[in-house]
């Protein structure tokens, strides 16, 4: 008979405390202040700030600070590597239940995501490339900046068509206030500076926050950018595939308008 192991996996006892469990099942929807956390799992920040830092010495959750106000920082869960930890967790009981990576189900309705930051030149237009590239152009994909730059970065272009074989070299910035907004699924802000002026959209979409800073500030030279824009596009492509698998689990928005 198998001897059964001495105490449980680490991911059990780290994730099986009540607030721990709360605040992974809050990183999980997106990207979140101590504050919002806070009013999340209704505890004092002192003990909310103790949690936390048992999660970010499992490496299961980084803080980066905000853009937008310095004194303040964004908390950001791990996916993979909690997906990586379940399997071992449940291959520890049986190896049976080792998870795999499953395959994000397609929607059953066509849906529209809108990715928003300040410029509208790097992050955003390389989420909105990428989704649509990921979903065959099964999903409706626009980006808009709420100050939008007069041009996509170079560094932007060079690295979707590079490392994505995506041409993106004819779009242009777009302002969030000049977008049809109507109809929207989604709304994923990618700065933290757009996040607190990206106004609430009709029908209320499902709002995530991906913290993430400008990798090509104006200055930057060329090198420099295209690897820091590299870096970026990695990520985001890594949130986007965690999107996917969101997606199938939304409600439409009540003022739904058909893409044309």
């Amino acid at each position: 008979m198998r001897q059964a192991p001495a105490a449980p996996p680490p991911f059990v006892r780290l994730a099986g405390h009540p607030v721990r469990w709360r605040l992974l099942v809050g990183l999980a929807t997106g990207d979140h202040r101590v504050r919002e956390l806070v009013d999340l799992v209704g505890q004092p920040q002192n003990l909310v700030s103790y949690h936390l830092r048992l999660l970010r010495d499992a490496d299961l959750v980084t803080a980066r600070r905000s853009s937008f106000d310095g004194r303040d920082s964004y908390y950001r869960l791990d996916l993979d590597r909690c997906r990586d930890l379940l399997a071992g967790t449940g291959a520890s009981l049986h190896p049976a239940l080792a998870v795999a990576r499953p395959e994000a189900p397609r929607p059953d309705r066509r849906l529209r995501v809108l990715f928003a930051c300040t410029g509208n030149s790097a992050r955003s237009p390389v989420a909105e490339a990428l989704l649509r590239e990921r979903t065959g152009g099964a999903v409706d994909v626009a980006s808009a900046g709420s100050h939008p730059a007069e041009r996509t970065h170079p560094s932007a272009v060079r690295v979707l068509a590079e490392d994505y074989g995506i041409d993106v070299s004819g779009r242009s910035p777009q302002a969030l206030d000049a977008l049809d907004t109507h109809g929207f699924d989604v709304v994923v802000t990618l700065c933290d500076r757009v996040r607190e002026v990206c106004p609430e959209l009709p029908g209320h979409p499902r709002r995530i926050h991906w913290s993430m800073a400008d990798p090509a500030p104006a200055g930057t030279p060329a090198p420099a950018a295209d690897r820091a824009v590299r870096r970026a596009a990695r990520e985001i492509d890594t949130r986007i595939g965690h999107l996917l698998h969101v997606l199938p689990t939304l409600e439409p928005t009540p003022d739904r308008k058909e893409p044309r």
